[in-house]
């Protein structure tokens, strides 16, 4: 039943995710975004939508749950009005789906084997808001959590002479896997990178399907990643598989 739930918001949420405030917000109104968490204190958080801008809680919220500054997450919310006190919309939180979001690491010969380069069953990969978004299908661990990381191999530059930053995407099983399959997303902050200055990002990966192979994203025009269609809300809820991964 909650998955039934969690289903049919994500339905209302694609439909209204965009709507015109025109005529004004109303009770009931239901949008959803991708946003990035701005942590203030344990019971405060606020957030920057790709769409939406800034978003302040004005009324309701989460007690109940632990985010992290910076974390990438789903938000479903109540527009109550716009340009509010410096942010662009002042919101009522109803619902969100955080995901395990983190930094771009340091590959060495050292620490090759605990990154491994295990195959993976990649199904989407794009970026927004200078984050990395993969998801992939992962069959479920029976003891130990995957390890999912975004790495950059410090013997060599980070850009190319094309204006690439060269990054690996690496999966360590463990081992330890089960023949129940799971769909699973992370988000990596790319804000330490010279992004600026470069002309996109190219992905190696260890495609479980087609081996391994490069995938590229271009700063400008659409990328040739595995889709570039962004995001699609009613995927994306109704599973949160991060407590499989790390």
């Amino acid at each position: 039943m909650k998955k039934y739930i969690i289903t049919l918001l994500a339905g209302i949420a694609l439909l209204t995710q965009s709507c015109d405030d025109n005529d004004g917000y109303s009770i009931g109104d239901l949008a959803a975004d991708w946003v990035t968490v701005h942590k203030h204190s344990p019971q405060l958080y606020t957030y920057t939508g790709d769409t939406w801008g800034t978003l302040w809680p004005a009324a309701g919220g989460f007690t109940n749950l632990i985010l992290q500054e910076g974390q990438r997450a789903i938000l479903y919310f109540n527009p109550l009005w716009d340009n509010f006190d410096g942010y662009d919309a002042a919101i009522k939180p109803e619902y969100i789906q955080p995901f395990l979001t983190k930094q771009v690491e340091e590959l060495t010969e050292e620490n090759e084997e605990e990154y491994a380069n295990h195959p993976t069953y990649i199904e989407d990969a794009w970026i927004s808001a200078d984050y990395l978004h993969i998801q992939f299908t992962q069959k479920l661990p029976q003891e130990k959590k995957h390890r999912v990381s975004l790495v950059h191999k410090v013997d060599e530059p980070i850009m190319d002479d094309q204006g690439y930053i060269q990054l690996e995407y690496r999966y360590n099983s463990y081992g330890d896997t089960l023949q129940m399959a799971q769909p699973a997303l992370v988000c990596y902050n790319l804000q330490t990178l010279p992004l600026t200055e470069a002309k996109g990002i190219q992905l190696r990966v260890n495609d479980a399907r087609k081996g391994e192979r490069v995938i590229t994203f271009n700063k400008e025009g659409e990328s040739s990643s595995v889709s570039s269609k962004g995001c699609n809300l009613s995927t994306m809820k109704g599973y949160d598989a991060t407590e499989n991964i790390k």
